[in-house]
């Protein structure tokens, strides 16, 4: 039987009750909410042949980037592949679009999507999926272009165009278009205050404009719409520890850290990169981590031989420096590397991007400071090209900045600072890194 979802794509199902589960899994993987493949399943319990709630439960284990949720995406996807005798071609566009990413095509992967949403540019999860592939992958313009093809033919007012300018408000912020992007965010989130992506998306305009002031104001006047039943709100607590960074706030980044960022020891993939991120920076300004270092590498440790994203690999190198885990820093570059001579997406990421930037924050904190200046002076204008967002990689440049401090090259520093504070002229960090560097 032909139904259609909450916004009126088709599907195949048996049971109206079913699709209606279905539809609340939807939401909650908009929202990023949990749990989203609990619901799924309470679709499947009513009808096991409704193919689409397999597709929901592939794409939500692959999104985390586990390599250890893997098996369940590749059996979900066994299951929805069983039950396609009857699928749509919009379904069947899903199951090739996760058949390519679990085999580490995301290239692969978002152009199935794409034809997807070509017909169907209202399939909510197609563009999701696809959203979250650009982020991955790094494709800057696609976050913005690909939901800007369909925004026009969604209905105005509704909410899927509600959730349509929070990932568009994300894509607008990434190619530099901030006054745009904060409108669109504050769209989002108007029609939905719950929708964490597009808080997330106004966050990041203030980040990396500056407006420290607005981005605490912005994301503590919001706390409970992005933390109640969400998996993503350590994100948003890492975003708002960057504002108080930049004030060099140290006690207020350290309260969150403990109080939000690692309160739970999560092992979510998502959850271990903002804390190694945001140990890193303090560490790059000499603020006492040690400790929380062990504990991180810990559990990092338990992903050193994923193999699965480089960007991962590059967060949990990370813990293993700051830890002094030279053990287990060697046994990540000896997969990293095994990575680097492979074909898929991956491979390519972790060749040009994610080995030598693995390698520089090695060398780092080793001393190796010169060794860090001349790699991370070669990724750094293409870092993009292994995923994550600018505030995320402004990381690679504050390294820098940092190695070749310690190195002597104190022109080349305060030339790196010059650039920072063009874009963040009233940063209280960069004004006080930039003096320092003048007076040496």
């Amino acid at each position: 039987m032909r139904f259609v979802d909450e916004f009126g794509a088709p599907l195949t199902a048996n049971d109206a009750e079913a699709v209606r589960r279905y539809d609340a899994a939807v939401g909650q993987l908009l929202l990023l909410r949990n749990d989203p493949i609990a619901f799924a399943d309470e679709a499947l319990l009513i009808d096991p042949s409704l193919v689409m709630a397999n597709v929901l439960k592939s794409a939500a284990c692959v999104l985390g980037t586990e390599r250890s949720a893997l098996p369940d995406a590749i059996a979900a996807l066994g299951a929805g592949l069983h039950g396609a005798s009857d699928a749509t071609p919009r379904e069947l566009g899903h199951l090739a679009a996760l058949a390519a990413w679990v085999d580490g095509r995301l290239h692969d992967a978002c152009a199935q999507w794409e034809r997807v949403l070509v017909d169907h540019p209202n399939d909510a999860l197609a563009m999701l999926c696809a959203h979250q592939g650009d982020f991955f992958l790094g494709q800057s313009s696609e976050l913005r272009d690909r939901v800007a093809r369909r925004l026009p033919q969604i209905e105005p007012g509704s909410r899927l165009e509600g959730y349509y300018s929070g990932m568009h408000a994300f894509g607008l912020e990434e190619m530099g278009d901030y006054g745009r992007a904060e409108e669109a965010g504050a769209r989002a989130v108007a029609s939905d205050p719950r929708d964490a992506w597009a808080i997330h998306a106004v966050a990041h305009v203030m980040e990396m404009t500056n407006r420290t002031d607005d981005g605490i104001a912005w994301l503590s006047s919001r706390v409970d719409d992005w933390t109640t039943d969400s998996f993503f709100a350590v994100h948003n607590w890492w975003h708002l520890s960057l504002y108080h960074l930049d004030r060099m706030d140290w006690a207020s980044v350290l309260d969150m850290y403990d109080g939000h960022v690692r309160a739970g020891y999560s092992t979510a993939m998502l959850d271990l990169l903002d804390a190694s991120a945001l140990l890193w920076r303090l560490g790059l300004h000499g603020v006492d981590v040690e400790q929380r270092w062990q504990e991180l590498a810990g559990i990092w440790a338990t992903h050193v031989d994923d193999a699965w994203y480089s960007f991962n690999d590059v967060h949990a190198m990370m813990a293993f420096a700051g830890a002094g885990r030279g053990d287990l820093a060697d046994q990540l570059l000896a997969t990293m590397q095994a990575t680097a001579g492979g074909t898929n997406d991956n491979a390519l990421m972790t060749r040009e991007v994610g080995l030598p930037a693995a390698r520089a924050l090695l060398s780092f904190s080793q001393g190796g400071y010169q060794q860090a200046v001349e790699l991370l002076s070669k990724v750094r204008p293409i870092a993009a090209r292994a995923g994550g967002s600018h505030a995320q990689r402004e990381l690679l440049t504050q390294t820098l900045i940092a190695a070749a401090e310690r190195a002597g090259y104190q022109s080349m520093a305060r030339a790196l600072l010059d650039e920072r504070l063009a874009l963040k002229p009233h940063s209280p960090l960069h004004r006080q890194w930039q003096a320092r560097v003048l007076a040496a």
